[in-house]
C-alpha cells in the first residue's frame, strides 16, 4: 500500500511501523505459545510504547517485562502493573523500587547472587517492604545468572526464608540462541533453556520455596520451542518487530519486519558508486548484528517506500548523520535523484528504535493518531 503524501514529504529520518505486520507477528507468537500452554510476558524494551504494548493483550491481565525502572514507571501509568524488571537489581535502585511497590505496582526483581540478596533483605527489613524476586539462572553461559541447581541458590533460599523478600520464581535468557546456525540448533537451546530453569525450580521446591513462576525468554527459542513442560511464561520482545538478525537466523522472513527507517537521498559519489542519505548511525544505530551471520547486511537493507528490497543495495557505511548506500556486489547502482525517499530495514530493532521519540504508522485502521510516542533512557 503506498504511503500517504503527508508521510512521503515529511522530514527524515523517521521511524516507520507497519501495524499490519506488527499484529501478524504478535498473533504468530500468541498462537505458538497457546499450543504449549504458557503465558506471554512480552519484553517491552523493544517497543517502549503503551500503544504497541496494548496490542499484546485482549483481557485485563497485562504482564510485561521491562529493562529499566523508568519503563516500569511509564507502563504502570497505563495499567501495566504486573511488571518483571528483567535486569539483576542493584542497591542504588532500591529506593526507586520502593516507590513503585508503594504505588501499587506488582513489581518483581531479579537476583543472581548472595551479596545482593543480603543487601536487599536489609533494605526490605528496614523499610518493612515486601519484595518479590526471581532468581536468574544461567542456562548457556551467555551472560549473568546462577548455574542451574548451584549451591548459591540454596544459600539464597535459606537466607530469605520467612523474610519480607520472597522468592516467587526463576528465570533465564537463552542468549546464545542468537548465535545459532540452524533451526535445529535453536531448538536445542530451547530445550537447554527449559531444563535449566525447571530443574532449578524443582530444587527450590524441594527446599520448601513456593515457586510459581518459571520464566524463559528469547525470541528464537520462544518461537521454536516444542516442549515447555514445567515453564509458566515466556519473555520475548523483538518478535513483534523482527529485524535482520532474526531474518538471518531463519526466525522470520524479510517481509515480516515491521520496523524501518525512512531516509532521503541527499547526494552521490558517482565514481564510488555511493548514494548518500540523511540516515547515518544516529538514525540506524551502530549495531552490526549480521556481521557474523551467513549474509552481512551492513547497516541495513535498502527498500523502496513500499518496503520492497532494491536489488542488492545495503547501507555499507554510516557516519553520524550520513548513510552510504552501495551495491553489495560492487555492481552498478541505479541512480536515485536527490530527494528520493527510501526505507532501511534495521539489523537490531531495539537499538534502532532507541534513536527515536516515536513511530509513524503504516496500515493502521482508523488512524486518528498516526504517531505513537515511545520513551527512551533510564530516568
Amino acid at each position: 500500500m503506498p504511503m500517504k503524501e503527508t508521510q512521503i514529504t515529511q522530514e527524515t529520518p523517521y521511524l516507520l511501523l507497519d501495524i499490519k505486520k506488527l499484529d501478524a507477528n504478535i498473533a504468530r507468537m500468541q498462537t505458538h505459545l497457546a499450543k504449549l500452554n504458557v503465558q506471554l510476558r512480552p519484553h517491552v524494551k523493544t517497543n517502549k510504547s503503551a500503544q504497541v504494548a496494548s496490542r499484546f493483550f485482549d483481557g485485563a491481565e497485562k504482564p510485561i517485562t521491562v529493562s529499566t525502572l523508568h519503563e516500569a514507571d511509564f507502563f504502570a501509568q497505563y495499567g501495566f502493573t504486573d511488571i518483571l524488571y528483567g535486569v539483576a537489581i542493584a542497591p542504588n535502585k532500591f529506593e526507586h523500587v520502593k516507590k513503585l511497590i508503594l504505588a501499587g505496582t506488582a513489581l518483581k526483581l531479579i537476583l543472581d547472587n548472595l551479596q545482593t540478596a543480603k543487601l536487599l533483605l536489609d533494605f526490605a527489613s528496614r523499610h518493612h517492604l515486601p519484595v518479590n524476586v526471581l532468581l536468574e539462572i544461567d542456562s548457556d553461559g551467555h551472560r549473568s545468572g546462577l548455574p542451574p541447581c548451584d549451591a548459591e541458590i540454596e544459600a539464597i533460599a535459606q537466607l530469605l526464608q520467612g523474610s519480607l523478600v520472597t522468592i516467587c520464581g526463576v528465570m533465564t535468557h537463552a542468549g546464545n540462541s542468537y548465535n545459532s546456525k540452524s533451526i535445529a540448533e535453536i531448538e536445542q537451546y530451547a530445550n537447554q533453556e527449559r531444563d535449566a530453569v525447571v530443574s532449578s525450580a524443582d530444587m527450590l521446591r524441594s527446599l520448601g520455596v513456593n515457586v510459581s513462576i518459571v520464566s524463559v525468554g528469547s525470541t528464537p527459542t520462544a518461537l521454536f520451542s516444542q516442549d515447555l513442560t514445567g515453564v509458566t511464561e515466556v519473555r520475548a520482545g523483538v518478535f513483534a518487530f523482527f529485524d535482520l538478525v532474526m531474518a538471518g537466523l531463519g526466525v522470520c522472513e524479510l517481509n515480516d519486519i515491521a520496523l524501518s527507517v525512512v531516509t532521503t537521498v541527499i547526494g552521490h559519489q558517482k565514481d564510488k558508486g555511493w548514494i548518500i542519505t540523511d540516515a547515518g548511525w544516529m538514525a540506524l544505530s551502530r549495531d552490526r548484528g549480521t556481521a557474523n551471520q551467513k549474509v552481512d547486511q551492513g547497516y541495513g537493507i535498502v527498500c523502496d517506500l513500499q518496503g520492497n528490497p532494491i536489488g542488492d543495495l545495503i547501507v555499507t557505511a554510516a557516519n553520524q548523520e550520513h548513510g552510504i548506500i552501495s551495491s553489495r556486489s560492487q555492481g552498478h547502482v541505479e541512480h536515485f535523484p536527490v530527494g528520493t525517499q527510501l526505507r532501511i530495514l534495521p539489523n537490531h530493532a531495539c537499538s534502532t528504535a532507541a534513536q527515536y521519540g516515536g513511530y509513524h504508522l503504516l496500515n493502521l485502521e482508523n488512524d486518528a493518531t498516526p504517531y505513537w510516542e515511545r520513551i527512551n533512557g533510564w530516568a
